[in-house]
């Protein structure tokens, strides 16, 4: 058991300090001091808004806290990198309620009338929309051979089997590249 105080707090490592506050809450604090400034440029980053991302960090290091039983050191996972997962999900979660309302009254009116044939609700409309922004700005990266099949399926809707008519290829053959793809 460590003794925190004739320590010096930059020697003790941050998986110690979790697994200690969960007995000795005020340790806790040491945590907060490390990171809660490089999370709110992180959560500033994502929503755009100073109030939101400090809403958005406190409510981090409440989950950090509340979960800091399951994290497990490993050789790959440091809590840095899990902690910073924690926050860029709670932010992108936010920031997807924040902008729900404002996409949903800025759509584009074709997509609300297939949505409405396809029987959506505002918020799958919503989502397909960021889904399909999302997938192009990724599919801009890609090669180009691959990011028109890419383009095909994701954006387009297409089935593979039309796909692979269209483009000549064999059906595992286009998985195989659009699993290529995937992995750039």
């Amino acid at each position: 058991k460590m003794d925190f105080e004739q320590i010096s707090q930059n020697e003790i490592k941050d998986e110690e300090i979790l697994a200690a506050s969960l007995n000795r809450p005020a340790l806790f604090k040491i945590l907060v001091d490390r990171y809660q400034e490089a999370f709110i440029r992180k959560a500033v980053s994502i929503l755009r808004n100073q109030e939101e991302a400090e809403d958005i960090v406190q409510e981090t290091f409440v989950k950090i806290y509340l979960h800091g039983k399951k994290f497990k050191k490993m050789e790959d996972i440091e809590f840095k990198s899990w902690a910073y997962k924690i926050l860029v999900n709670t932010a992108i979660s936010r920031y997807r309620k924040i902008s729900k309302k404002w996409q949903a009254e800025s759509l584009d009116p074709l997509d609300l009338e297939m949505a409405s044939e396809k029987n959506l609700s505002t918020e799958n409309i919503v989502l397909e929309s960021e889904n399909k922004s999302a997938a192009a700005e990724l599919i801009s990266r890609l090669p180009k051979p691959l990011a028109r099949l890419v383009s095909l399926y994701y954006i387009e809707d297409k089935s593979f089997k039309q796909i692979a008519e269209k483009e000549s290829l064999t059906i595992p053959a286009l998985k195989m590249k659009l699993l290529r793809a995937k992995k750039i």
